[in-house]
């Protein structure tokens, strides 16, 4: 591993590295890393085009899908602008906390995005035009995982409003199998605002493993074609507690 940057921001212990291998595969590649060695994207330096996280290739599938020819969306989360910078011909606004990780995507990871604002996603979502988003995607983690405040009911009704009728949130979260607490509860306060809601997980090894989730919620029927999940599968949820403000 050759170690490009390693500091402390405000918000994460970030570090970008170099390495030959990344899960099991032989190349060269380029890693951003908050603590606790949670990866928040790699490049594949041989192919920079190619998207190498399985969770970003499923969000992308589910809004061509169902979007086929979305216009808007808000992005919270900047990571290394996989997915906006794979929908360059739509308009994007990112949300991101951390100016530091919009520096590094761009410095070390060929990051365009255009529109970026610094800040709390939640409180810039909240400046945004009602009934303009196609899709509100989030996908923000902290050492605790997600933030309270963006899997709450009141957070989920804020999303509702700034889209349109037809409009979905995706949500890229952390959780430990099917019987995930938490994943329950996000799923269920996701369904209390939106009509129509879907889970998917990796499959894993043990029931416990923590594993990337997607949720989806959106006014009108989630359709997909399995092939193209990046091998995420859907899943029932059993329902948990809505979760609210404090």
């Amino acid at each position: 591993m050759q170690l490009l940057f390693h500091e402390t921001s405000e918000n994460h212990e970030i570090k970008v590295y170099d390495t030959t291998e990344l899960y099991g595969e032989k190349g060269s590649f380029r890693v951003l890393e908050f603590s606790n060695q949670a990866m928040q994207g790699a490049l594949d330096l041989n192919h920079p085009q190619r998207i190498l996280f399985e969770y970003p290739r499923a969000i992308i599938h589910l809004m061509e899908y169902n979007g086929p020819d979305f216009e808007d969306a808000f992005l919270i989360g900047h990571g290394i602008g996989t997915i906006a910078g794979y929908f360059a011909d739509r308009r994007f606004k990112v949300a991101e906390l951390d100016r530091q990780v919009v520096e590094l995507s761009r410095a070390y990871f060929g990051s365009s995005t255009e529109q970026v604002m610094i800040g709390d996603g939640r409180e810039l979502l909240k400046g945004e035009e009602a009934d303009r988003y196609d899709f509100v995607i989030v996908d923000a983690f902290t050492e605790k995982g997600t933030p309270r405040h963006l899997i709450s009911r009141e957070f989920f009704r804020l999303a509702a409003e700034k889209l349109h009728p037809d409009g979905a949130v995706i949500m890229n979260l952390i959780g430990r199998g099917t019987k995930d607490k938490l994943i329950q509860a996000i799923h269920t306060t996701l369904s209390t605002e939106l009509a129509y809601t879907k889970a998917f997980f990796l499959p894993a090894e043990k029931a416990t493993d923590t594993q990337n989730v997607i949720l989806m919620g959106g006014g009108r029927p989630i359709q997909l074609q399995e092939r193209h999940m990046a091998g995420f599968q859907e899943t029932r949820l059993g329902r948990g507690h809505v979760i609210k403000d404090r």
